[in-house]
C-alpha cells in the first residue's frame, strides 16, 4: 500500500541559512527537523514528503554545490523527487530523505564509485542491503555523498574527506578545517542540513571521527549486525556500516531499519537475534545505576578534548551513574602492529569479491584498479599517491597462516582479553573516552587539498573496531566554533546499552549546533 501525502510546504524557511537563529512555530519544520518531527508534519498536513525533499535539493544547490561548496554530496538522486510522491505508508522512516555514502549500491541512476573515476560507468545492477532495507522503510535515497577515496585504503597520505571524482569535503562549521574521514560527507551534510540522517561505513574510525568532527552522533555497530553486501569494501574482518544523525533518537531509528540478518552476507548469521527497535532504549533515566570506565590511555591528546571527557563525567554522575576512572583496556598498545597487515590482506580479496558483483564495469581486480590509477595519475593522484595499493597486491591470500594468526590474535586481544576483560573486571556497562577534538581540524586548505594524514586509525576507535564491537560518538560541547564530544564503548551486541548511555547524556549535554560556514577560525 502507498500513501500521497498531499500538504504543503508553504512557510518552510527555504532561504534559511543554517546557523542563524529564528523564531519557531509548530508549521516552521526546516532542514535541521529531527524523523519524529517531519512525521507529526507530515500526518497534520503541515508538510509534504515532495515539500520536504525539494528543500534538501535546494540547499544543496544552494550551500553544497555553490555558496560555501561543502562538496559533501557527490551525486542527487534524479528520482528523489518521483520517490517522495509515493512513500509507503506506515513505515519507520516514511518519507525520510537520506544521503548514502558512496560506496554503497543503489541499483538505481546512480554511480557507486568510492569517489574514483575508475568505477564511473554503469551504475550498480541492484541495491545494497542497505539500501533496500532503508526503501523498505519508506526512506526516500536523496544522492550520494562524498568521501575519503576507497574510503581511505589508496595512501598513508591520503586526504580526509577527498576524492578525485567530488573533490574535498569542507567542515560545514569552519570551511578550513578538516572534516576528518572516510564518511566526510556524510557527516558534513548532515550537520550542515543536506539531509535527515545518512548511512557511513567504518573499518576503523570512518564514522566515529568524522561525527565528532561535524558534530553529529555516529554509531559504530557490531560487525555482523548490519549486512556489507552491495558496499566497496576494505576488510571483511572490521566493515561495517552505521547511521549518522543530529540527535540519538534518529541514529537509533535508523540502525533499527538496517540491523538484521542477510544471506549475501554470512557475517549476519546471528543479527537477527539481536537486531530490534533501538528507539526502544531512548530513555532519559538511563544512567541511574549504570557503570561506566574511563580509559584515560585515550585521553591526554588534545585539550578540548579531554575537557569534553570531563564534562561527560559529570553528566554521568549527576544523572546516577558511577564513573571507575580510571580503567585499564589490557593489550591496547599492541593492536596497530597487526591490523593494517590484515585490512591490506583483506582488501585484495574482498575487493575482487565486490567487483565481481558489477559485472560492467571493466575493473576486474586491484591491479586494475592500481594501472587505472597510473593512466589517470593527473585527476586521480595530483596530491597522494598509491602506497597502500601497492603493499595489498603484494600480500598474499587469506588462507595465509601468518595472516589467519594476525587475524585472530588481534580480534582476541581487542575483544575477550582486552575490552570484555576491561568490562568483567569492574562490572562495567560501557567504556569511555574522548573524540576526536578541534586541534584535529587545524590542517590547511591549499586549493582544493588539504596537507594532512587521516587521524582515526589506531586512535579512540581502534579497540572496537579491531574487535568488531559497536561504539558510538556523541557532542558535547562546542569550542572555538568546533563541536567536540565523545566515544562510548562496550562489547559485541551491547548497542542498546550505548544508545541507552548516550541519550542520557544527550539530554543534558544539548550539543548539537547549526553550522554557520565560518570560512576561517575567527582570531
Amino acid at each position: 500500500m502507498h500513501i500521497t501525502l498531499k500538504a504543503t510546504i508553504t512557510g518552510f524557511a527555504l532561504a534559511c541559512f543554517a546557523g542563524h537563529a529564528s523564531a519557531r512555530t509548530s508549521v516552521d519544520h526546516d532542514a535541521f527537523a529531527s524523523i519524529a518531527d517531519i512525521h507529526k508534519a507530515y500526518a497534520s498536513g503541515e508538510l509534504t514528503a515532495e515539500g520536504l525533499t525539494r528543500l534538501f535539493l535546494d540547499r544543496i544547490t544552494r550551500l553544497d554545490q555553490a555558496g560555501p561548496s561543502i562538496h559533501s554530496v557527490i551525486e542527487t538522486n534524479p528520482d528523489a523527487l518521483a520517490l517522495a510522491a509515493n512513500v509507503p505508508a506506515n513505515t519507520p522512516l516514511a518519507g525520510i530523505p537520506v544521503l548514502l555514502k558512496d560506496n554503497i549500491d543503489t541499483g538505481d541512476r546512480m554511480q557507486t564509485t568510492a569517489g574514483s573515476l575508475a568505477l564511473l560507468g554503469k551504475p550498480a545492477p541492484r541495491d545494497a542491503t542497505v539500501t533496500e532495507k532503508l526503501r523498505k522503510a519508506g526512506a526516500i535515497i536523496l544522492g550520494k555523498a562524498n568521501l575519503s577515496e576507497w574510503a581511505n585504503i589508496r595512501s598513508p597520505h591520503a586526504t580526509s574527506g577527498w576524492t578525485a571524482r567530488g573533490g574535498l569535503t569542507r567542515n560545514p562549521y569552519i570551511l578550513d578545517r578538516n572534516a576528518c574521514g572516510s564518511s566526510a560527507g556524510s557527516a558534513a551534510a548532515v550537520a550542515a542540513g543536506f539531509a535527515t540522517v545518512s548511512l557511513g561505513s567504518e573499518t576503523d574510525g570512518s564514522i566515529l571521527c568524522p561525527a565528532s568532527m561535524n558534530g553529529l552522533v555516529g554509531i559504530k555497530p557490531t560487525v555482523g549486525l548490519v549486512s556489507r553486501a552491495g558496499i566497496i569494501p576494505i576488510s571483511s574482518t572490521q566493515d561495517t556500516a552505521g547511521p549518522m544523525a543530529r540527535s540519538v533518537a534518529d541514529a537509533a531509528a535508523v540502525l533499527g531499519v538496517i540491523a538484521g540478518s542477510d544471506p549475501r552476507d554470512p557475517a549476519t548469521a546471528e543479527a537477527d537475534r539481536h537486531a530490534t527497535d533501538y528507539t526502544r532504549y531512548l530513555d532519559p533515566d538511563a544512567l541511574r545505576g549504570k557503570r561506566i570506565g574511563v580509559v584515560r590511555r585515550l585521553a591526554g591528546i588534545e585539550p578540548n578534548a579531554d575537557r569534553a571527557l570531563e564534562k561527560t563525567i559529570a553528566i554521568l554522575k549527576a544523572q546516577g551513574a558511577t564513573v571507575v576512572d580510571p580503567v585499564e583496556i589490557p593489550h591496547l598498545s599492541e593492536l596497530s602492529d597487526r591490523e593494517l597487515d590484515v585490512m591490506l590482506t583483506d582488501f585484495k580479496h574482498d575487493i575482487a569479491a565486490y567487483l565481481a558483483t558489477r559485472p560492467d564495469q571493466p575493473m576486474k581486480t586491484l591491479a586494475d584498479l592500481i594501472a587505472f590509477n597510473e593512466r589517470m595519475a593527473q585527476k586521480e593522484m595530483p596530491w597522494f599517491g598509491q602506497e597502500l595499493f601497492v603493499a595489498a597486491q603484494a600480500k598474499g591470500g587469506i588462507d595465509d597462516p601468518s595472516y589467519i594468526e594476525k587475524r585472530e590474535t588481534n580480534r582476541r586481544l581487542a575483544g575477550p582479553e582486552g575490552i570484555d576483560a576491561a568490562l568483567k573486571k569492574d562490572h562495567l556497562d560501557a567504556l569511555l573516552a574522548p573524540s576526536w577534538g578541534p586541534a584535529f581540524t587545524t590542517d590547511l586548505l591549499l586549493g582544493d587539498h588539504v596537507v594532512s594524514g587521516d587521524p582515526t586509525i589506531g586512535g579512540v576507535s581502534a579497540p572496537a573496531a579491531i574487535a568488531g564491537y559497536p561504539s558510538i560518538t556523541l557532542p558535547v560541547d562546542v569550542v572555538h566554533h568546533l563541536p567536540v564530544g565523545v566515544v562510548f564503548f562496550g562489547t559485541k551486541w551491547s548497542e542498546p546499552t550505548l544508545i541507552a548511555i548516550a541519550y542520557g547524556v544527550e539530554q543534558k549535554a544539548q550539543a548539537f549546533r547549526r553550522p554557520t560556514f565560518l570560512p576561517t577560525l575567527p582570531l
